[in-house]
């Protein structure tokens, strides 16, 4: 028998290309399983292992023990009491070993033996795939419908590869029949042993990017680059360009001579409507260019919100800078990754009046000045009490007549203000109770914020649902799950308090 596993060792690992020591794990493995059948059929959870010389072929079986405390002794079948050996030879956690009688590489061992090789074989194979694919992901791939599944279609791409393509990564009314050829952008590959492995895409943003650099000579000698790409797939798609070459027109070159280059692209992704825009390092300019084909008006931008506000003169620019269903701004704010406001001039005009309004009143009420001052403080740029405060002295030169002893007067009010809404601020929040403070995993911030939402002690906590408390920043479903379980905890200590006090009561009545 010793000489038939390297035989079987030496054949599989010259037709598989596997490790030969793989192959001898694998029938170590298969031995062990035969050995648990034949043996020690009614000991499922009995521990043996079996060493294979490699050399000879010869191989020897041994059962183990795992020394184990006495409390931890539930399964004598692999495991042995420390009290029952010897404690100056034996400690926690040794192996203890003796070795039984090998059964014969059978039939039974060599199907065993097989499985697990076969087992090995995919999982090489899968590795392979993985290592081959992996610096490829985002790189567009052709292949052939191999097959049709519930889900989606098996596409061949050569070499023994085959790649997934999912209903939902396919455009929206693509009908592919076995033997067609297609592309798609190779976009996630899977090392787990299920499922497949090779996932592909035609509706994400890589698709189009790589389809452009597949007609466009300049995008693939990168002398012009493509910065974004917002798509909504098989309907319409924007892709800003910028030109490393001023000589060259980067909107001209990627529609080509009477729009061929864009056709092409447009007929792989079934009519797919495509708007090409030059991209730009201003983000006023960027929005409007994404805008197109409306004319803005005026833009006002929050660039640490990421937010833009745009004005429209008219209402058939503001109906074209939306866009059918809201396709067009949708497709500019992903682009952009700005959240775009859109407005007509009168609501911009309305809203900024309001505003504007509310920081006089402001002014008036909490800095007891005039209105024509609280005026002049909006029109330097002033919206809040603190701006007032703390801005440099030199800020309120361009107010017409104020002196240094009016502007420091104003200063200190605003100062006054500031401190006295902090004090009600302070003096509102509630308190958390010390044992909620002191409950394992709770930090300060984090109770703070649990008492605002009237969560005060061990027991309020204790009481919530994750979805109650899961959105408090900081927090999350996992974090809160793990605090509530803790809180309720002091729950179980008095149930079992409570039985032991039953029980205790039952002892003295039967004395």
């Amino acid at each position: 028998m010793s000489r038939e596993i390297l035989t079987v060792v030496e054949t599989v690992s010259n037709e598989k290309g596997l490790n030969p020591e793989d192959i001898f794990e694998a029938i170590e493995q298969a031995l062990v399983v035969s050995t648990k059948k034949k043996v020690y059929t009614d000991q499922p959870e009995v521990a043996l292992r079996v060493d294979i010389d490699r050399k000879t072929g010869d191989y020897d079986t041994y059962r183990y023990w795992t020394v184990v405390a006495d409390e931890d002794h539930e399964m004598p079948a692999c495991q042995l009491a420390l009290s029952d050996l010897d404690e100056n030879e034996w400690s926690l956690g040794d192996i203890k070993e003796e070795q039984i009688e090998s059964i014969e590489f059978g039939r039974i061992a060599a199907t065993q033996a097989k499985q697990v090789i076969i087992q090995k074989i995919r999982e090489a194979e899968r590795a392979l795939t993985a290592d081959m694919f992996e610096p490829r992901i985002g790189e567009m791939l052709y292949g052939i419908v191999k097959k049709q599944t519930k889900d989606g279609y098996i596409i061949d791409l050569g070499d023994n590869a085959e790649g997934y393509l999912a209903r939902d990564q396919m455009l929206p009314h693509e009908k592919l029949t076995v033997q067609s050829r297609i592309n798609a952008i190779l976009y996630h590959v899977n090392r787990e042993n299920r499922g497949a492995q090779l996932l592909l895409s035609r509706t994400h943003p890589d698709m189009l990017a790589a389809l452009m650099t597949k007609e466009v000579p300049e995008i693939s000698e990168q002398t012009i680059e493509i910065r974004d790409v917002a798509r909504q797939p098989g309907v319409r798609a924007k892709i800003s360009v910028k030109t490393n070459d001023h000589r060259i027109d980067p909107v001209g070159a990627c529609i080509g001579m009477r729009g061929t280059r864009i056709q092409a692209v447009q007929q792989d992704l079934d009519g797919e409507r495509i708007d090409v825009i030059v991209w730009s390092d201003d983000p006023a300019q960027y929005i409007i260019s994404a805008l197109e084909p409306a004319d803005v008006n005026s833009i006002i931008l929050d660039e640490d919100a990421r937010t833009a506000d745009i004005v429209f003169s008219a209402n058939d620019q503001l109906a074209r800078a939306i866009g059918a269903q809201g396709q067009n701004v949708r497709l500019a704010s992903e682009l952009t990754g700005y959240k775009l406001n859109m407005m007509l001039e009168e609501e911009y005009l309305e809203r900024q009046q309001s505003e504007t309004k509310g920081y006089i009143d402001l002014f008036y009420n909490k800095l007891e000045v005039d209105e024509d001052l609280a005026q002049a403080l909006v029109d330097v740029g002033f919206t809040t009490i603190e701006e007032v405060a703390y801005v440099p002295f030199e800020t309120f030169y361009d107010i017409e007549g104020l002196d240094d002893e009016a502007i420091e007067m104003i200063q200190e009010r605003a100062k006054e203000v500031v401190i006295a809404d902090e004090l009600v601020k302070q003096q509102n929040m509630k308190e958390p109770s010390q044992e909620l403070l002191d409950m394992e995993g709770m930090t300060v911030d984090l109770a703070y914020k649990l008492a605002q939402k009237d969560i005060i002690t061990v027991d309020d906590l204790a009481e919530q649902a994750i979805f109650d408390i899961e959105d408090i920043e900081g927090l999350g479903s996992e974090l809160a799950g793990q605090l509530i379980m803790t809180a309720r905890a002091s729950w179980f200590d008095e149930t079992d308090d409570a039985s032991d006090d039953a029980s205790s009561d039952k002892s003295d009545d039967a004395s």
